[in-house]
C-alpha cells in the first residue's frame, strides 16, 4: 500500500473519509492552480452581467411576475482557514483608474487553490475566509486555522495577543508564510510568535515531523533566490509545539504563497511550486488530523486524592532536561490512576518535576523521562543519574510519539550515564512483563505497523546493575496511550497495551 494510502485511509479515519488513490495526482494538480501571473495586488474585479431575475409582461400594473428560473445556490462549506486582514491601505493606478488594496491579498487565490486540492483529494468539503481578528471570536471551532501571509511590517494590537494564545492552546493553528521571502513580514511574524509564547521559542522541525509525511513524504524541496541558481535541500519548516502538536507553523522565510496561488516570479526567495504545493497540502492535512488532539491537550485533567496522602505512597518525579521535557503533564497522573484501580499499590497523584542536578532526585525510587526532542545531559546531571542508579532507583523513559530525535539523543545520554554497560532488548521471559499483566504480544498504533507491519512483540529495552533492571526504556511511546490523546501520527502503543506495560514496569520496580 502507499504511503499516502495509508496516511489517508488508516491514520485519518477519525478525521475525514478518503476513498481515492493517487492515480492522475499531477494532472488534478494543474487543473486545481490557477495560470501564472505576476505577484503584486489583487486584479480588477470582472464586471458583473446580471439578467434580471424576473420578467415583466408589458401590461399595466398590476400584473404577476413570471417565477424565477435560476438554480438555489448551494450552502457554503464550512470554513476551515481565516486569512487574516493585515497591513495599510495601499493605492494602485491600473489602466488609468486609481484602486486600493491592502498586503495580505497580493496572493488572493493561494489558500483557496491549496483548500480546493485538499478537498479533491481528501473528499472534504471545506473553504478559506477573510478575517478580521478585531471581530474574530479566537475560537478555534469556528476557525481551526488562522493564515498570516503579506510582504511587510505588521502589528497585532495587543489585546489580541492573549486571545491568541489561548485559540492556540484550544486547539487552533497559525500558519506563516511570508510572500516573496520579504524580511520585513519574516521579523513581523517572528516577532508575533514571541508575543505569543515568550518562553516556548519556535525552532526547525526535525525530519521525522509528521509535518514532513502527513500526506506527501518530503525529504527535501527546490528553492528559487533572487541572483542565485536554483538549489535542492531540506525543508524549512518551523513551529512552536504544544505537548504533541505544532501549533504554530512557519513556512521558514521562504515563499509558498506564491506557488498556492499559481505563479512565480524572479524577486525574493520562494520554494518552487510544486514542492510549496506538497507542502501546503501536508500542512492543512496535518491542521485537520490534529485539531482533535489540540482539543484534547487544552483539556486540563484532575485525579482527586482519596484519603490524605502518606510517605508510603508512591510518587512518580519527572526528569527536567533541556529538551520537551513535559510533552502532556496528565499522562503520568492517568497512569497512575489505573495502577491504583487494578493494584493494591496506593499513590499519590501527584508529579514532582526533578532537576538533576539537585539531591531531590535521589528522594524518588522512580524517575520518569521523555520527549520528542534532542536534550542534552550536563556533566553534573549524568554523575548524578549515574550515583542514583547505582544506588538502586529505576529510571523508566520513552520516545513520545516514537520521535526519533528523542531515542537518539537518549541512548547517545544513558551511554555517558553507564559507560560500561548497554542498552538490550528485554526478553519476553523477564518479570517485567508478568509483574502484574502477562504481557507476550502488544497492539501498536497504525503508524508502527504501517513501518513494520504484523510486529506484535513490545520493544522494550533495559539496563541492569546488580541483576535487576535499572533503566527501562522504549523507543515507542507511551504517553498518548496514557492519557488516551487522540493523536494519528503517534508511534506507540494501543492505549491498553501503554498502560498495561506501564503498570508493570512501575510495579516491578518497586518490588525489585
Amino acid at each position: 500500500m502507499k504511503r499516502r494510502d495509508f496516511l489517508t485511509r488508516s491514520v485519518f479515519r477519525s478525521v475525514v473519509a478518503v476513498a481515492g488513490g493517487a492515480v492522475g495526482l499531477e494532472t488534478m494538480l494543474a487543473e486545481a492552480f490557477a495560470k501564472p501571473r505576476s505577484c503584486g495586488p489583487p486584479p480588477r474585479a470582472k464586471p458583473q452581467r446580471r439578467t434580471a431575475a424576473e420578467s415583466f409582461p408589458p401590461l399595466p400594473l398590476p400584473a404577476t411576475p413570471l417565477r424565477r428560473s435560476e438554480k438555489k445556490r448551494q450552502p457554503s462549506p464550512p470554513a476551515l482557514v481565516g486569512k487574516v486582514i493585515l497591513g495599510d491601505v495601499k493605492w494602485v493606478t491600473q489602466d488609468g483608474q486609481r484602486s486600493s488594496y491592502r498586503d495580505w491579498m497580493t496572493d488572493p487565490s493561494d489558500m483557496r487553490n491549496l483548500l480546493h486540492w485538499t478537498n479533491q483529494q481528501l473528499h472534504i468539503r471545506y473553504r478559506v475566509v477573510d478575517t478580521d481578528l478585531a471581530e474574530f471570536s479566537c475560537n478555534p471551532t469556528e476557525l481551526p486555522l488562522l493564515y498570516f501571509t503579506g510582504h511587510d511590517a505588521f502589528a497585532v494590537p495587543a489585546a489580541v495577543i492573549p486571545k491568541l494564545r489561548q485559540y492556540c492552546i484550544d486547539g487552533g493553528t497559525i500558519l506563516g508564510d511570508a510572500c516573496c521571502g520579504m524580511p520585513d513580514f519574516d521579523k513581523a511574524f517572528r516577532k508575533l510568535v514571541e508575543q505569543l509564547f515568550p518562553k516556548r521559542p519556535m525552532e526547525p522541525l526535525p525530519a521525522d515531523h509528521p509535518l514532513y509525511s502527513s500526506f506527501y513524504p518530503i525529504s527535501s524541496v527546490r528553492y528559487k533566490q533572487e541572483g542565485k541558481t536554483d538549489w535542492q535541500d531540506a525543508p524549512k519548516l518551523e513551529a512552536v509545539c504544544i505537548g504533541c502538536r505544532a501549533a504554530v507553523v512557519y513556512t521558514g522565510g521562504y515563499d509558498c504563497s506564491c506557488g498556492w496561488d499559481g505563479h512565480i516570479h524572479e524577486r525574493g526567495k520562494r520554494v518552487l511550486p510544486a514542492d510549496a504545493r506538497k507542502i501546503g497540502a501536508n500542512i492543512i492535512t496535518y491542521a485537520l488530523a490534529t485539531y482533535e488532539l489540540g482539543r484534547f491537550l487544552s483539556t486540563e485533567r484532575v485525579y482527586h486524592q482519596t484519603g490524605e496522602p502518606t510517605r508510603d505512597q508512591l510518587v512518580i518525579a519527572q526528569i527536567i532536561h533541556d529538551g520537551d521535557w513535559d510533552t502532556q503533564p496528565s499522562s503520568l497522573a492517568s497512569l497512575l490512576k489505573h495502577l491504583a484501580s487494578s493494584t493494591t499499590v496506593e499513590v499519590q497523584f501527584k508529579k514532582e518535576n526533578v532537576d538533576l542536578r539537585n539531591i531531590d532526585a535521589f528522594a524518588h525510587p522512580i524517575l520518569y523521562m521523555t520527549g520528542h526532542k534532542d536534550f542534552v545531559l550536563g556533566d553534573d546531571e549524568v554523575n548524578n543519574l549515574r550515583r542514583y542508579l547505582a544506588a538502586g532507583g529505576v529510571l523508566m523513559a520513552n520516545a513520545c510519539c516514537g520521535r526519533k530525535t528523542f531515542d537518539t539523543a537518549f541512548r547517545r545520554e544513558i551511554a555517558r550515564v553507564l559507560p560500561d554497560r548497554k542498552l538490550a532488548r528485554i526478553p519476553l521471559d523477564h518479570p517485567v512483563y508478568r509483574s502484574v499483566f502477562p504481557i507476550r504480544k502488544v497492539a501498536y498504533t497504525p503508524l508502527v505497523l504501517h513501518e513494520h507491519p504484523g510486529m506484535s512483540r513490545p520493544a522494550l529495552e533495559g539496563v541492569s546493575l546488580e541483576n535487576q533492571l535499572r533503566v527501562v526504556y522504549s523507543p515507542y511511546g507511551f504517553v498518548n496511550g496514557w492519557s488516551g490523546a487522540p493523536n494519528p501520527y503517534a508511534r506507540g502503543y494501543q492505549d491498553k497495551d501503554a498502560l498495561r506495560l506501564g503498570i508493570n514496569i512501575l510495579v516491578y520496580a518497586m518490588t525489585h
